[in-house]
């Protein structure tokens, strides 16, 4: 019995492990968008061009981290003056806190899809709980690099006051809805 044991502990020792993946955010192809209310008028929307981070993936396991970080200065209204408006202390006060940032060390699953992400979101030097939704998640071959690649639409929607950007509120709404196509590709 004694040595049934030992080959049964060796064999267990000896069988591949399921490892995470790593991947890197390409961001090329990452660009977070934003929607708020303007004076019960409109919808402006405005994205940010610069984003960089890594995702751990391990599908077998059901579970995983996102570690993204925005680039506030790379705002994108359409327009410089509008840009550099946004770039002040009234909103993304680019000069004291140049990044935005999410991170997740837990992945909800549906089956073998990611379907949410719950982690927390810095703004403006404020941290708060943040839950991203995630749909049309895709793993599979990139069909022009053939390199592993997770991709999908993330969404999210939060109150800007609560992270101290107040400027215009309620006139520009408090609300404010995040999307961001994500492509990640395997390091």
């Amino acid at each position: 019995m004694k040595k049934l044991l030992i080959i049964f502990v060796a064999s267990l020792l000896a069988a591949p492990a399921c490892a995470a993946d790593n991947y890197t955010i390409d961001p090329n192809h990452t660009w977070p968008v934003f929607e708020v209310n303007h004076l019960g008028f409109t919808t402006q929307r405005g994205r940010f061009n610069k984003t960089s981070g890594k995702i751990v993936l391990d599908t077998d396991a059901k579970k995983g981290s996102v570690d993204l970080v925005i680039e506030t200065a790379s705002i994108d209204m359409g327009f410089d003056k509008w840009d550099q408006h946004l770039k002040s202390d009234e909103f993304f006060n680019v000069v004291l806190f140049p990044t935005m940032h999410f991170t997740s060390d837990k992945l909800v699953f549906d089956g073998d899809k990611v379907v949410a992400a719950e982690g927390s979101f810095t703004l403006l030097g404020v941290t708060k709980p943040l839950t991203l939704t995630v749909n049309s998640f895709r793993c599979a071959p990139h069909p022009m690099n053939k390199k592993p690649t997770c991709g999908a639409d993330i969404a999210a929607t939060l109150k800007r006051s609560e992270f101290g950007m107040t400027k215009f509120v309620p006139a520009v709404s408090d609300e404010v809805k995040i999307l961001v196509p994500v492509e990640a590709i395997k390091d």
